[in-house]
């Protein structure tokens, strides 16, 4: 069906459903003759206007309502969005912990009693006293929309530094907050994203990086990060400047203290590969400048801690799958560094030093296994899990005995243990109960060939006893980016569609950790088609063993995730029977000029490479859309997204509601007040996911309701 576009600011009350179920009647969206000049190519963007500011353009604002009107019209409708909403809440009733943090002798944790916009931070003087509330994030806001971004406690255990972020935006403004008393102090901090608050040890103020006052602080690109020092109890224009390199614009840091609290490391990035340079300054020398440790962009460094002048690195220098180093700052050349703990053959995919101990989590096959190393590298033992999933946390200082750790699988909700790592003893701290019978659950790994021969592992999620008759309705998940890795996680929204009869399949594609940095790098810029061809090949396995059919099989991802669906559905959309994007990166020619996309090149790749471009162009979701008959397509975003802004959403389903030839509904979801995911408010949660299970429901024809 396709329509003549214009905008239509005064047609508000025109805009609704002809017959549900049947032709919808989209908004008109206006056409701008915008042709771009890539490299000898030339591009259309009739929809530029659509980046536009939606909080500063009236006419995208009107535009947005009349989406919105339709849209939100049509999920009222579907007969399972109050069903899918009630087991939401069901399920998502159960209280929830954070992992203990242990400073001054104190206990610092997050609690959500099952149902609250945003969890509350609580202090436990001894772990087995009466907790108290420190900081209730609920009360600030009364939707709930501000939420604790992070928060930092000074070596005493007396101050906090916390961060709050508005709206689920990326900006943060950090406080300061007297622990004994709860007292906010008069300390406020600006103009921050991306960094933590790093306490000297004599607990008398921090370090931070900042950025300065954007002109526009949802769309202005992140550039010129700077590292501060503030003393509690001034105000931040007296904050000294640390370091900057306005001849490095691109520069961000990432703040540590050495163990032995002399030495300010500075690990230095420009973007999403894990390449940094280390400089460290010396405390203990006010006049002292930062020295280069490593000054150049090529391998991982990752700070681990200290003993003296030797500083423990995790690299993954001549070892893709990682490995621990020491360097001795007064003798830093290459060939004098020492190897701690080898490369192994599976993935590193975390350290931390406590006790003077190496904790290592290593990925085998996507699921974790714990091994314990003193830190000459001499092998001390495997932390005893309670099964196959994900283990994660194992923080703390060099001096504490003990550490906490959250495990967790598709079946088992986040159980919280408490670990000696002297006598290597546990205990359950915390053990959620979910309204579920896991015994009623089957979750099985299974690995099947991508286009190109790879092995490809996926998880499969479902009841037990299901017929393999191809008639599930099926939900296919998938990410494939950023080195990041899709462990085994407990998850109420994928609960909800199995309990409900679903069935769910979570991916493993490259592009991700799950494997090293090979594993990631083949799915980066010109290998950028290989995740989608893994992707593929999942759905075309589900189908070619019976789990399901293509009208019955519904793929989801968010962020890159969400660019994975529109590229495959632009390749490969009678595969699929339903299709929901989540505030994806659609338009791949224009990512980089907005906000922190300019990080993402480093996985993408540039529009002003020509070979690059090449590639981009070929998959870019927004620039592929064909005149055919697409699947049901549910588009989400936010109108105050600033990672991914929501022009690349708003875009995408403009011309793809040109383009679309058939009934099926093609529609965008635009959620108010709120950005990426992070400090969502748990009712907007739910809301989202009950739209996004009902309109599955509806078209992938789950019966069970």
């Amino acid at each position: 069906m396709k329509l003549t576009l214009y905008i239509a600011v005064a047609c508000l009350n025109c805009v609704g459903i002809l017959a549900f179920g049947g032709s919808l009647d989209y908004p008109e969206t206006e056409t701008v003759n915008q042709i771009d000049n890539f490299h000898g190519t030339e591009v259309a963007d009739p929809y530029r206007w659509l980046e536009e500011d939606v909080r500063e353009s009236a006419r995208v604002k009107a535009w947005v309502d009349q989406q919105n009107a339709v849209t939100f019209e049509y999920l009222a409708k579907l007969s399972t969005r109050e069903a899918f909403k009630k087991k939401l809440e069901e399920l998502w009733n159960f209280e929830r912990y954070s992992l203990p943090e242990k400073v001054g002798g104190r206990y610092f944790y997050r609690r959500n009693d099952g149902l609250q916009n945003q969890s509350v931070l609580y202090v436990l003087e001894e772990l087995d006293g009466e907790p108290r509330v420190l900081l209730d994030p609920n009360t600030l806001s009364e939707e709930g929309t501000v939420s604790l971004a992070r928060y930092e406690i000074s070596d005493d255990g007396k101050l906090m530094a916390y961060a709050l972020a508005e709206s689920g935006s990326d900006w943060n403004t950090w406080y300061v907050m007297d622990v004994e008393t709860g007292e906010k102090l008069s300390d406020e901090i600006h103009f921050t994203k991306f960094t933590s608050a790093v306490w000297t040890k004599d607990n008398k103020g921090f370090f931070y990086a900042r950025f300065p006052e954007p002109e526009d602080d949802f769309q202005d690109l992140n550039k010129n990060q700077k590292v501060y020092y503030h003393r509690v109890g001034t105000k931040q224009a007296e904050d000294t400047l640390v370091y900057e390199r306005p001849d490095e614009p691109e520069w961000g840091f990432n703040n540590a203290l050495s163990d032995d609290g002399r030495y300010l490391v500075m690990t230095v990035w420009k973007g999403t590969a894990e390449k940094y340079r280390v400089y460290y300054k010396d405390l203990e020398d006010e006049r002292s400048a930062p020295v280069a440790l490593v000054d150049h962009f090529e391998h991982e460094f990752s700070f681990l801690g200290n003993d003296g002048n030797e500083f423990y690195f995790a690299t993954d220098k001549d070892a893709p799958m990682r490995k621990v180093i020491a360097i001795d700052i007064t003798n830093p050349a290459p060939e004098h560094w020492r190897e701690i703990i080898p490369e192994a053959e599976s993935k590193l995919e975390g350290i931390s030093l406590v006790n003077s101990l190496f904790v290592a989590n290593y990925l085998e096959d996507v699921k974790s296994r714990v091994r314990i190393y003193d830190t000459q590298g001499t092998y001390i033992r495997d932390v005893e899990l309670t099964g196959i999933g994900s283990a994660g946390g194992f923080g703390g200082e060099r001096h504490d005995t003990e550490t906490f750790y959250a495990f967790q699988s598709f079946n088992v909700p986040p159980t919280i243990y408490r670990y000696n790592l002297i006598t290597g003893e546990q205990e359950i701290f915390r053990q959620p109960k979910v309204k579920f019978s896991p015994e009623t659950l089957e979750v099985q790994q299974v690995f099947y060939s991508s286009k190109d021969g790879t092995k490809i592992p996926m998880f499969i999620v479902s009841k037990k006893g299901i017929q393999l008759n191809g008639e599930n309705p099926t939900i296919l998940y998938g990410y494939g980016g950023f080195n990041i890795s899709l462990t085994p996680r407990f998850s109420v929204s994928w609960l909800a569609w199995v309990e409900m009869g679903g069935v769910v399949a979570i991916a493993n594609l490259r592009g991700g950790g799950e494997y090293g940095e090979e594993w990631h790098q083949a799915g980066t810029k010109l290998n950028k088609q290989n995740v989608f061809d893994d992707f593929i090949y999942a759905a075309k396995w589900l189908i070619a063993n019976d789990y399901t059919k293509p009208a019955r099989l519904g793929i989801i991802g968010r962020s890159n995730g969400g660019l994975l669906i529109g590229a495959v559905l632009n390749q490969a959309p009678e595969l699929f029977g339903a299709a929901i994007p989540e505030v994806g990166v659609m338009d791949m020619l224009r990512f980089h000029r907005f906000t922190a996309g300019r990080y993402w090149v480093d996985d993408y790749g540039s529009a002003e490479n020509p070979e690059e471009f090449q590639a981009l162009y070929a998959y870019s979701p927004y620039h592929t859309i064909k005149e055919i008959a697409y699947p049901p397509t549910l588009v989400t975003t936010a109108d105050t997204d600033d990672r991914v802004v929501p022009g690349h959403s708003f875009k995408y389903i403009a011309r793809l509601q040109e383009a679309h030839q058939g009934e099926a509904p093609v529609l965008i979801r635009i959620e108010t007040s709120a950005g990426h995911g992070g400090g969502t408010p748990i009712t907007k949660i739910i809301e989202q996911i009950a739209d996004n299970w009902a309109f599955f429901a509806e078209h992938l024809g789950l019966e069970s309701l």
